[in-house]
């Protein structure tokens, strides 16, 4: 990871420019890493397994004020095809958090001349038939799918127990913005919901809700997080992002909503539609 050679100017291009989510990082972190003199890396954690390969790296510079700032790298395998992917953050806490959410890619395909009418589709499918290939579906299939989005509906419709509380402040209000800026949905809250936000001085991020599954014959996971926000007047707010692979090339999605209900509408819809 270390290149006695190159500049620290180069090894932050390099990670900037390889991560999927460079453009969340806060414009403050960067413009401090504009004067950074010298920097060193090194493997934090390490995990492989069948299918998934994970690990997250330490890099950390060395700024003109003397001093130090490190940002965190989360490699992983799960994109298309098994392909390499890059993410960065600046909090520990939240690449682990990242390295939590990720979930085995599924590389196995299937050639439809390999089809044989004889041939038991469990031994090939497991329990699911890809369609697409020019065969004729197995008729329990279009049942089974119907109760998975069944019971999908039922966990969405589940009540949650509420837990305590437990702010930390550590520059909410730009939280706030970088989680409404990643939102991809058109009806994701607007200026009535971001101008109290600039206000957040402590905030709090809870996984509501988590299902990995399949969609149309294709994997698709589920992710609910609330982010709750403590303003300076004592009140408190939350958004409600829902993070999903419900999407036609299988890629990761945010959307961003004000309430809880309209998050979970969304991912039941995502769930019957994709």
């Amino acid at each position: 990871m270390n290149d006695p050679y190159e500049t620290s100017e180069t090894h932050l291009e390099r990670l900037l420019g390889r991560a999927l989510n460079s453009f969340d990082l806060p414009d403050a972190v960067i413009e401090r890493l504009d004067s950074a003199l010298a920097h060193a890396s090194s493997l934090r954690t390490s995990h492989h397994s069948a299918g998934l390969h994970r690990e997250t790296y330490r890099h950390t510079y060395l700024l003109a004020d003397s001093t130090a700032l490190t940002l965190w790298e989360l490699v992983h395998n799960t994109g298309r095809d098994g392909a390499e992917q890059h993410e960065l953050y600046t909090d520990e806490y939240e690449v682990r958090l990242a390295a939590s959410r990720l979930r085995r890619p599924s590389h196995r395909s299937i050639d439809p001349k390999d089809l044989d009418p004889t041939t038991d589709s469990d031994a090939l499918f497991g329990s699911r038939f890809e369609s697409g290939l020019g065969v004729s579906l197995d008729p329990s299939f279009e049942s089974d799918l119907a109760a998975d989005l069944d019971l999908l509906s039922d966990l969405l419709a589940a009540p949650q127990t509420p837990l305590p509380r437990v702010y930390h402040p550590d520059n909410s209000a730009d939280h706030a913005r970088r989680v409404l800026r990643r939102a991809e949905n058109a009806d994701r809250p607007g200026e009535e919901v971001a101008g109290p936000l600039r206000a957040a001085f402590a905030h709090q991020i809870t996984q509501v809700f988590g299902r990995y599954g399949h969609v149309e014959g294709k994997d698709a996971g589920f992710t609910l997080y609330e982010h709750a926000f403590l303003l300076l007047d004592g009140t408190e707010t939350s958004l409600w992002e829902v993070e999903h692979t419900a999407t036609p090339d299988g890629r990761h999605m945010c959307e961003v909503y004000a309430a809880q209900s309209a998050a979970r509408e969304a991912m039941e819809l995502r769930a019957r539609v994709r």
